[in-house]
């Protein structure tokens, strides 16, 4: 995990502990793994970097291989970016009825440490 992306599983996982989330990184090559009140979520963090679209890419494809073959509503999925307009843009390429369906949240990281959440836009 490089330098930027370490800070934002950082900052992302001191948010979810303080939103009640028991938190723990790097398991099964995902990089979050938390769980509150019998939900799950595995997200998918990106750092700045010089080519947000193809990373961003990259990240909703470790996120569709994470998820069981069989439905199951207990698992959520997250998609964390640094809060910067290029990332910001290229994660939300997809569409919200896509997150929807796929119970994808996305979030980002602001250099302070707050994290918000984002919604999809529709192309």
């Amino acid at each position: 995990m490089s330098g930027d992306e370490a800070l934002v599983v950082r900052d992302f996982c001191a948010w979810l502990a303080i939103e009640g989330w028991q938190v723990e990184t790097e398991v099964e090559h995902v990089d979050v793994v938390a769980t509150r009140d019998g939900q799950r979520l595995y997200a998918e963090a990106k750092g700045k970097t010089t080519d947000p679209g193809l990373d961003v890419d990259t990240a909703f494809g470790q996120l569709l291989r994470r998820m069981p073959k069989q439905d199951d509503a207990s698992f959520r999925y997250g998609l964390v970016v640094r809060d910067e307009p290029r990332s910001v843009r290229a994660v939300q390429r997809v569409p919200s009825r896509v997150l929807t369906l796929l119970r994808i949240t996305l979030y980002a990281v602001a250099e302070d440490g707050a994290v918000r959440e984002l919604t999809g836009h529709d192309q």
